[in-house]
Protein backbone atom coordinates (compact mmCIF):
# COMPACT_ATOMS: atom_id res chain seq x y z
CA UNK A 1 0.00 0.00 0.00
CA UNK A 2 1.65 3.48 -0.90
CA UNK A 3 0.88 6.75 0.81
CA UNK A 4 1.82 9.88 -0.70
CA UNK A 5 2.21 13.45 0.72
CA UNK A 6 -0.71 14.09 -1.54
CA UNK A 7 -3.18 12.17 0.56
CA UNK A 8 -3.70 9.52 -2.17
CA UNK A 9 -3.66 5.86 -0.86
CA UNK A 10 -3.12 3.05 -3.62
CA UNK A 11 -2.90 -0.32 -3.34
CA UNK A 12 -0.13 -2.35 -5.55
CA UNK A 13 1.43 -5.47 -6.31
CA UNK A 14 4.92 -5.33 -7.73
CA UNK A 15 8.27 -7.91 -8.10
CA UNK A 16 10.62 -7.48 -6.05
CA UNK A 17 13.67 -7.01 -8.53
CA UNK A 18 11.22 -4.20 -9.72
CA UNK A 19 10.75 -2.36 -6.30
CA UNK A 20 14.35 -2.36 -5.99
CA UNK A 21 14.94 -0.73 -8.61
CA UNK A 22 12.52 1.97 -8.07
CA UNK A 23 13.56 3.10 -4.69
CA UNK A 24 17.56 2.13 -5.93
CA UNK A 25 17.88 -0.04 -3.08
CA UNK A 26 19.52 -3.57 -3.08
CA UNK A 27 18.17 -6.98 -2.23
CA UNK A 28 19.79 -7.10 1.07
CA UNK A 29 18.02 -3.42 2.39
CA UNK A 30 14.41 -4.97 2.10
CA UNK A 31 15.42 -8.60 3.95
CA UNK A 32 13.87 -6.88 7.14
CA UNK A 33 16.78 -9.43 9.20
CA UNK A 34 15.77 -7.41 13.02
CA UNK A 35 12.25 -6.89 14.09
CA UNK A 36 12.80 -3.73 15.40
CA UNK A 37 15.12 -1.45 12.94
CA UNK A 38 15.14 2.21 11.59
CA UNK A 39 17.98 2.36 8.67
CA UNK A 40 18.47 4.88 6.14
CA UNK A 41 19.45 3.83 2.86
CA UNK A 42 19.91 5.83 -0.25
CA UNK A 43 17.48 8.79 0.34
CA UNK A 44 14.83 5.90 1.75
CA UNK A 45 14.47 5.27 5.30
CA UNK A 46 13.43 1.47 6.30
CA UNK A 47 11.66 0.47 9.15
CA UNK A 48 10.58 -2.73 10.41
CA UNK A 49 8.42 -2.82 13.66
CA UNK A 50 7.83 -6.21 14.34
CA UNK A 51 4.78 -6.80 12.14
CA UNK A 52 4.90 -3.53 10.35
CA UNK A 53 7.08 -3.55 7.32
CA UNK A 54 7.56 0.15 5.59
CA UNK A 55 9.87 2.59 3.50
CA UNK A 56 9.58 5.53 3.51
CA UNK A 57 11.06 8.13 0.49
CA UNK A 58 10.93 11.99 0.67
CA UNK A 59 7.44 11.84 -1.01
CA UNK A 60 5.78 8.72 0.02
CA UNK A 61 5.49 5.79 2.51
CA UNK A 62 5.04 2.29 0.93
CA UNK A 63 3.63 -0.62 3.50
CA UNK A 64 4.92 -3.84 2.58
CA UNK A 65 3.09 -7.41 3.23
CA UNK A 66 0.76 -6.23 5.50
CA UNK A 67 -1.85 -8.15 4.08
CA UNK A 68 -2.76 -11.04 7.05
CA UNK A 69 -1.59 -9.18 9.76
CA UNK A 70 -4.34 -6.69 11.24
CA UNK A 71 -3.53 -3.58 10.07
CA UNK A 72 -5.92 -2.75 7.54
CA UNK A 73 -8.18 -1.00 9.71
CA UNK A 74 -5.08 1.22 11.35
CA UNK A 75 -3.79 2.02 7.37
CA UNK A 76 -7.02 3.20 6.78
CA UNK A 77 -8.55 5.01 9.83
CA UNK A 78 -5.44 6.53 11.71
CA UNK A 79 -2.55 6.18 9.40
CA UNK A 80 -4.31 8.32 6.13
CA UNK A 81 -5.18 11.11 8.44
CA UNK A 82 -1.81 11.61 10.11
CA UNK A 83 0.16 11.60 6.93
CA UNK A 84 -2.43 14.57 5.67
CA UNK A 85 -1.81 16.18 8.79
CA UNK A 86 -5.38 16.08 10.61
CA UNK A 87 -4.16 15.00 13.73
CA UNK A 88 -0.72 14.29 15.56
CA UNK A 89 1.52 14.48 18.66
CA UNK A 90 3.81 16.81 17.49
CA UNK A 91 3.14 20.02 15.03
CA UNK A 92 4.98 18.49 12.18
CA UNK A 93 2.79 19.72 9.21
CA UNK A 94 5.52 22.22 8.43
CA UNK A 95 8.62 19.56 8.31
CA UNK A 96 9.00 17.43 5.26
CA UNK A 97 6.97 14.10 4.15
CA UNK A 98 9.13 11.98 6.10
CA UNK A 99 8.46 13.58 9.76
CA UNK A 100 4.73 12.55 9.29
CA UNK A 101 5.31 9.13 8.10
CA UNK A 102 7.73 8.26 10.79
CA UNK A 103 5.80 10.18 13.27
CA UNK A 104 2.88 7.67 12.42
CA UNK A 105 4.89 4.52 12.19
CA UNK A 106 6.62 5.49 16.39
CA UNK A 107 3.27 6.26 17.56
CA UNK A 108 1.61 2.84 16.15
CA UNK A 109 4.44 1.00 17.84
CA UNK A 110 3.83 2.89 21.16
CA UNK A 111 0.54 2.85 20.95
CA UNK A 112 0.64 -1.30 20.44
CA UNK A 113 3.06 -1.20 23.60
CA UNK A 114 0.34 0.40 25.79
CA UNK A 115 -2.48 -1.92 25.22
CA UNK A 116 -0.39 -4.97 25.63
CA UNK A 117 0.64 -3.56 28.82
CA UNK A 118 -3.22 -2.22 29.42
CA UNK A 119 -4.19 -5.39 28.80
CA UNK A 120 -2.29 -7.41 31.67
CA UNK A 121 -2.01 -4.63 33.95
CA UNK A 122 -5.08 -4.54 35.98
CA UNK A 123 -5.52 -8.46 35.65
CA UNK A 124 -2.20 -8.87 37.73
CA UNK A 125 -3.25 -6.42 40.31
CA UNK A 126 -6.31 -7.89 40.53
CA UNK A 127 -4.67 -11.98 41.08
CA UNK A 128 -2.41 -10.26 43.47
CA UNK A 129 -4.95 -8.47 45.59
CA UNK A 130 -6.79 -11.91 45.80
CA UNK A 131 -3.92 -13.92 46.78
CA UNK A 132 -2.18 -11.57 49.69
CA UNK A 133 -5.33 -11.67 51.58
CA UNK A 134 -3.69 -12.29 55.53
CA UNK A 135 -6.40 -14.67 55.80
CA UNK A 136 -5.73 -17.18 52.95
CA UNK A 137 -4.88 -20.52 54.02
CA UNK A 138 -3.77 -22.12 50.52
CA UNK A 139 -2.94 -20.48 47.23
CA UNK A 140 -5.62 -20.98 44.44
CA UNK A 141 -3.56 -23.09 42.24
CA UNK A 142 -6.23 -21.61 39.02
CA UNK A 143 -5.03 -17.77 40.28
CA UNK A 144 -1.36 -18.69 39.95
CA UNK A 145 -1.94 -20.47 36.35
CA UNK A 146 -3.43 -17.06 35.54
CA UNK A 147 -0.39 -15.13 37.45
CA UNK A 148 2.31 -17.64 35.62
CA UNK A 149 0.71 -16.62 31.97
CA UNK A 150 0.22 -12.91 32.66
CA UNK A 151 3.94 -12.67 34.05
CA UNK A 152 5.39 -14.28 30.79
CA UNK A 153 3.67 -12.12 28.61
CA UNK A 154 4.46 -9.31 31.19
CA UNK A 155 8.25 -10.50 30.63
CA UNK A 156 8.02 -10.68 26.53
CA UNK A 157 6.44 -7.46 26.75
CA UNK A 158 9.52 -5.78 28.62
CA UNK A 159 12.12 -7.35 25.98
CA UNK A 160 9.93 -5.70 23.42
CA UNK A 161 9.91 -2.28 24.57
CA UNK A 162 13.73 -2.23 25.61
CA UNK A 163 14.11 -3.92 21.63
CA UNK A 164 12.43 -0.38 20.71
CA UNK A 165 14.49 1.92 22.95
CA UNK A 166 17.46 0.14 21.79
CA UNK A 167 16.29 1.26 18.39
CA UNK A 168 15.85 4.77 19.00
CA UNK A 169 18.74 4.84 21.38
CA UNK A 170 21.35 3.68 18.65
CA UNK A 171 20.12 6.31 16.28
CA UNK A 172 20.36 8.76 18.91
CA UNK A 173 23.43 8.70 19.60
CA UNK A 174 24.38 8.94 16.06
CA UNK A 175 24.26 12.05 14.68
CA UNK A 176 25.24 11.27 11.69
CA UNK A 177 22.45 8.64 11.37
CA UNK A 178 19.59 11.66 12.27
CA UNK A 179 20.84 13.58 9.22
CA UNK A 180 20.18 10.36 7.37
CA UNK A 181 16.51 10.23 8.19
CA UNK A 182 16.21 13.86 7.21
CA UNK A 183 15.85 11.87 2.92
CA UNK A 184 14.26 15.56 2.20
CA UNK A 185 16.80 17.55 2.54
CA UNK A 186 19.12 15.97 0.74
CA UNK A 187 17.15 15.44 -2.25
CA UNK A 188 15.24 18.85 -2.20
CA UNK A 189 17.61 22.10 -2.70
CA UNK A 190 15.24 24.73 -1.58
CA UNK A 191 14.70 22.28 2.14
CA UNK A 192 18.73 22.38 1.91
CA UNK A 193 18.35 26.12 1.85
CA UNK A 194 15.68 26.51 4.38
CA UNK A 195 17.92 23.99 6.64
CA UNK A 196 21.04 26.27 6.14
CA UNK A 197 19.13 29.82 6.85
CA UNK A 198 18.01 28.16 10.27
CA UNK A 199 15.09 25.41 10.09
CA UNK A 200 17.38 22.49 11.90
CA UNK A 201 15.73 19.28 10.58
CA UNK A 202 18.63 17.05 12.39
CA UNK A 203 17.85 18.50 15.67
CA UNK A 204 13.97 18.39 14.46
CA UNK A 205 14.38 14.82 13.97
CA UNK A 206 16.13 14.25 17.52
CA UNK A 207 13.54 15.85 19.37
CA UNK A 208 10.83 13.66 17.75
CA UNK A 209 13.15 10.12 18.06
CA UNK A 210 13.62 11.73 21.52
CA UNK A 211 9.94 12.29 22.51
CA UNK A 212 9.03 8.66 21.60
CA UNK A 213 12.09 7.06 23.63
CA UNK A 214 11.06 9.14 26.69
CA UNK A 215 7.35 7.56 26.05
CA UNK A 216 8.80 3.88 25.77
CA UNK A 217 11.63 4.67 28.61
CA UNK A 218 7.76 4.90 30.92
CA UNK A 219 6.19 2.25 29.44
CA UNK A 220 9.63 -0.16 30.38
CA UNK A 221 9.52 1.67 34.08
CA UNK A 222 5.84 0.67 34.50
CA UNK A 223 6.70 -2.74 33.43
CA UNK A 224 9.80 -3.09 36.03
CA UNK A 225 7.17 -1.39 38.82
CA UNK A 226 4.69 -4.35 38.06
CA UNK A 227 7.54 -7.18 37.87
CA UNK A 228 8.59 -5.76 40.82
CA UNK A 229 5.22 -5.43 42.78
CA UNK A 230 4.88 -9.55 41.44
CA UNK A 231 8.25 -10.25 43.05
CA UNK A 232 7.56 -8.48 46.89
CA UNK A 233 3.56 -10.28 46.58
CA UNK A 234 5.30 -13.50 45.92
CA UNK A 235 7.32 -13.29 49.12
CA UNK A 236 4.41 -11.76 50.97
CA UNK A 237 2.23 -14.97 49.69
CA UNK A 238 5.04 -16.88 50.93
CA UNK A 239 5.21 -15.45 54.16
CA UNK A 240 1.45 -15.73 55.27
CA UNK A 241 1.26 -19.26 54.26
CA UNK A 242 4.26 -19.64 56.60
CA UNK A 243 2.73 -18.34 59.30
CA UNK A 244 -0.17 -20.47 58.85
CA UNK A 245 1.88 -23.96 58.11
CA UNK A 246 3.47 -22.66 62.00
CA UNK A 247 0.61 -21.88 63.76
CA UNK A 248 -0.72 -25.51 62.32
CA UNK A 249 2.37 -26.93 63.79
CA UNK A 250 2.10 -25.48 67.00
CA UNK A 251 -1.00 -26.56 67.64
CA UNK A 252 -0.61 -29.99 66.63
CA UNK A 253 2.61 -29.59 69.52
CA UNK A 254 0.37 -28.81 71.93
CA UNK A 255 -2.08 -31.87 71.30
CA UNK A 256 0.55 -33.87 71.12
CA UNK A 257 1.99 -32.86 74.55
CA UNK A 258 -1.56 -33.24 75.80
CA UNK A 259 -2.07 -36.91 74.52
CA UNK A 260 1.48 -37.78 75.94
CA UNK A 261 0.21 -36.36 79.34
CA UNK A 262 -2.82 -38.16 79.47
CA UNK A 263 -1.02 -41.60 77.97
CA UNK A 264 1.48 -41.47 81.13
CA UNK A 265 -1.07 -41.07 83.77
CA UNK A 266 -3.46 -43.10 82.51
CA UNK A 267 -0.98 -46.01 82.91
CA UNK A 268 -2.74 -45.98 86.29
CA UNK A 269 -5.65 -47.11 84.68
CA UNK A 270 -4.34 -49.62 83.23
CA UNK A 271 -2.67 -50.95 86.32
CA UNK A 272 -6.02 -51.03 87.68
CA UNK A 273 -8.08 -52.84 85.08
CA UNK A 274 -5.36 -56.03 85.53
CA UNK A 275 -8.17 -57.28 88.12
CA UNK A 276 -4.77 -58.17 90.60
CA UNK A 277 -6.59 -58.12 93.99
CA UNK A 278 -5.88 -54.86 96.24
CA UNK A 279 -7.58 -53.27 99.27
CA UNK A 280 -8.56 -50.36 97.08
CA UNK A 281 -11.34 -52.54 95.08
CA UNK A 282 -13.55 -52.19 98.50
CA UNK A 283 -13.49 -48.77 99.00
CA UNK A 284 -16.24 -46.66 96.36
CA UNK A 285 -14.78 -43.33 96.81
CA UNK A 286 -10.93 -44.76 95.96
CA UNK A 287 -12.28 -44.96 91.84
CA UNK A 288 -12.82 -41.27 91.93
CA UNK A 289 -10.01 -40.37 93.93
CA UNK A 290 -7.77 -42.39 91.61
CA UNK A 291 -9.64 -40.72 88.09
CA UNK A 292 -9.10 -37.20 89.95
CA UNK A 293 -5.05 -38.05 90.05
CA UNK A 294 -5.24 -39.02 87.04
CA UNK A 295 -6.19 -36.07 85.26
CA UNK A 296 -4.73 -33.87 87.55
CA UNK A 297 -1.51 -35.05 87.12
CA UNK A 298 -2.07 -35.04 83.32
CA UNK A 299 -3.14 -31.19 83.29
CA UNK A 300 0.20 -30.96 85.44
CA UNK A 301 2.42 -32.44 83.05
CA UNK A 302 0.45 -30.41 80.06
CA UNK A 303 1.42 -27.11 81.34
CA UNK A 304 4.87 -27.84 82.32
CA UNK A 305 5.37 -29.43 78.76
CA UNK A 306 3.54 -25.83 77.33
CA UNK A 307 6.00 -23.74 79.85
CA UNK A 308 8.89 -25.82 77.91
CA UNK A 309 7.63 -25.06 74.81
CA UNK A 310 6.93 -21.44 75.10
CA UNK A 311 10.68 -20.65 76.68
CA UNK A 312 12.21 -22.09 73.68
CA UNK A 313 9.71 -21.10 70.94
CA UNK A 314 8.96 -17.71 69.99
CA UNK A 315 5.20 -16.74 68.95
CA UNK A 316 4.75 -16.76 65.86
CA UNK A 317 3.43 -12.93 64.95
CA UNK A 318 1.71 -12.95 61.98
CA UNK A 319 3.20 -10.96 58.96
CA UNK A 320 2.35 -7.34 58.03
CA UNK A 321 0.05 -7.78 55.11
CA UNK A 322 -0.85 -5.15 52.65
CA UNK A 323 -4.97 -5.29 52.38
CA UNK A 324 -5.30 -1.89 50.48
CA UNK A 325 -4.19 -1.30 46.89
CA UNK A 326 -3.89 2.00 45.81
CA UNK A 327 -3.22 2.49 42.06
CA UNK A 328 -1.23 4.71 40.48
CA UNK A 329 -2.56 6.32 37.31
CA UNK A 330 -1.21 5.51 33.99
CA UNK A 331 -1.74 8.07 31.40
CA UNK A 332 -2.59 6.31 27.88
CA UNK A 333 -4.34 7.01 24.60
CA UNK A 334 -6.79 3.41 25.47
CA UNK A 335 -7.72 4.43 29.14
CA UNK A 336 -6.25 4.70 32.26
CA UNK A 337 -4.71 2.00 34.81
CA UNK A 338 -4.05 1.96 38.55
CA UNK A 339 -1.14 -0.04 39.92
CA UNK A 340 0.95 -0.04 43.30
CA UNK A 341 0.06 -1.09 47.07
CA UNK A 342 -0.42 0.82 50.09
Amino acid sequence: MKFDKDGNVTTFEKKKMELYHELSLQARDLRFQHLTSITARNNNIIIRMEALKAVVTPNSLLVLDFRGLGLERWLVLELAPQLNGDHGALATHSLPFEFRALEAILQHRVNTLQARLNEVHPVILDILESLVDPKLLSADRSKLHILLQNSKNLSELETDIKVFKDSLLKILDEEEMIEELCVTKWTDPRVFEESSLGIDHAEEMELLLENYFMQAEELGNTTRELKGLIDDSESVIFINLDSHRNVMMRLNLQLTMGTFSLSLFGLMGVAFGMNLESTFEEDPKVFWLVTGFMFLGSGLIWRRLLSFLGRHLEPTVPPQIPTVWKRNQINSKGGEVKSGLR
